[in-house]
């Protein structure tokens, strides 16, 4: 089983698997770089592409890397706190 299986069998995660939404992240093997970072936005979660926000935008200024170097390059894994959108309540 992938660790992207794991992820969504996981209890804990029934809620968005039943709604079809997918954990967003990027992990590839040759990754030179990983971050670790914000659970995603509700745009990101809504688009499925990591980082697709402003917070996004202000990463990859401040790496000094454009949209394909961090999206398509594979030298830049990123692992969120939470693989979905928390919500606004007082636990998200």
């Amino acid at each position: 089983m992938s660790i992207f299986d794991e992820i969504e069998q996981d209890p804990a995660n029934k809620q968005f698997t039943q709604l079809g939404l997918k954990p967003i992240y990027n992990a590839p093997t040759n990754a030179r770089i990983v971050i670790i970072g914000q659970a995603p936005s509700l745009r990101v979660q809504n688009t499925g592409i990591m980082w697709n926000d402003a917070s996004g935008d202000r990463l990859r200024e401040w790496l000094g890397v454009d949209k394909d170097i961090f999206y398509n390059s594979g030298m830049i894994g990123v692992i969120p706190m939470d693989f979905y959108y928390p919500g606004k309540s007082k636990s998200g």
